[in-house]
Formats: C-alpha cells, sequence, structure tokens
C-alpha cells in the first residue's frame, strides 16, 4: 500500500499492490474512518483529509448513420468523455497524531521523534499549552481545542519528546514551531487533547 503523488509520502492517491502490479483504489465507499487507518498503516499520523480525485479523458465519436464523406466527414465527428472510477486521495499529517482518543479529533498526543527511525514519542503535559494545540488541531483538519488535559487519553509511554514546544500558534505544523530542551517531565502525564471539529467516532 502506498500514497502516490502528493507532495510527500503520506500524501497522494492511495495505490494497492497485488500480483506485482500497483493499480489505484477505487473511492467506493470509503469515509474517514478507513482512510485514517491508512494513515497509522503507512505510519503516517493521522489522517487530515480524504477526497475523491476525478478522471476523465475527451474522445471522439464518428456517428457510423452519418452520410458525408471526405472532407465533410467531420460534420460526423461528436465529442464524448470517458469518466473513469474515482480514486481515493488521502493526505495524512505525517508528523503528529492523536491515539487512544474517541473520535478522529481527539486522544493522547504523538509526534514522530525522527524520520528515519519512524519513531512516535509521548508528549509531556507540562509545558504544552493552548497555542500549541491550535496547531495541531489545525494540523489535523480538526479546527480548535476544545479540551487541553493531561492524562485524558492515557499515561505516557516511552520514548518520551524531550523538546517543549513553543508555538504562537500560527504554525502550520507543530514540528514548525520553536522549542526548547527539557531534562525531565517532573507530572509524569502525556499531553491529551481534543479538538473542535469533525467529531466521526473510532
Amino acid at each position: 500500500m502506498r500514497l502516490m503523488g502528493g507532495s510527500s509520502r503520506c500524501s497522494g492517491v492511495l495505490e494497492v499492490k497485488s500480483q506485482g502490479e500497483w493499480t489505484e483504489v477505487e473511492d467506493w465507499d470509503w469515509d474517514l474512518k478507513l482512510a485514517d487507518v491508512v494513515c497509522r498503516h503507512l505510519d503516517c499520523g493521522s489522517v487530515v483529509r480524504a477526497s475523491s480525485k476525478r478522471r476523465s479523458d475527451p474522445f471522439s465519436r464518428i456517428t457510423p448513420s452519418c452520410p458525408e464523406s471526405g472532407p465533410r466527414l467531420k460534420k460526423c465527428l461528436t465529442k464524448r468523455t470517458i469518466i473513469f472510477p474515482t480514486s481515493l486521495e488521502i493526505i495524512c499529517s505525517d508528523s503528529v497524531r492523536l491515539v487512544n482518543g474517541t473520535s478522529l479529533c481527539s486522544g493522547r498526543l504523538e509526534v514522530k521523534s525522527t524520520q528515519s527511525t519512524q519513531s512516535w514519542s509521548s508528549v509531556c503535559e507540562e509545558g504544552f499549552d493552548l497555542q500549541d494545540a491550535e496547531v495541531v488541531c489545525r494540523d489535523l483538519g480538526c479546527g480548535a481545542p476544545s479540551v487541553l488535559q493531561g492524562a485524558l487519553y492515557g499515561d505516557m509511554e516511552a520514548p518520551v519528546w524531550t523538546k517543549e514546544f513553543q508555538c504562537r500558534g500560527h504554525e502550520s505544523a507543530l514540528l514548525d514551531c520553536d522549542s526548547s530542551d527539557r531534562n525531565t517531565c517532573s507530572s509524569a502525564k502525556a499531553a491529551g487533547l481534543t479538538c473542535s471539529g469533525r467529531g466521526e467516532e473510532l
């Protein structure tokens, strides 16, 4: 399974490999929960958006009953469009995800610590504030934060993110925010949040 044609390996049209050949997945009967499963399977965080990508090709047809011949044959041409089945285009968050939540927009916050090892880290509640939460909710396409509480969706799990985020609230992604080193997480509570938008239950 892979996402192709997007800005990163975590966005694009969903393709699956069957009998050695990659084919696009038709968007029949999909929903955001299914798209979120795909994101997590690809280790790409949470789903941000999923939509149908329509594909169509123009073609011409000569009417068989047309009596014209020679140069006048052009009068017999009719233009049509072939509509192909629509494929599923998915955008995943790539570097943040919410786990153990009751909806796609709630859960314990985890951050991908390094792109090379594909490792996810818990974020300490200490120092994680409303501006940080605003960036996360917006990055996930989930509106504004409505609840911000430590250990709301489970305890801290190793590994633990070693930096404290210092977002101003306008950044497009959490990893774009400034950060400072933190030696300990004295509260031992994981940052948990609920965003106001897109409340599809899991």
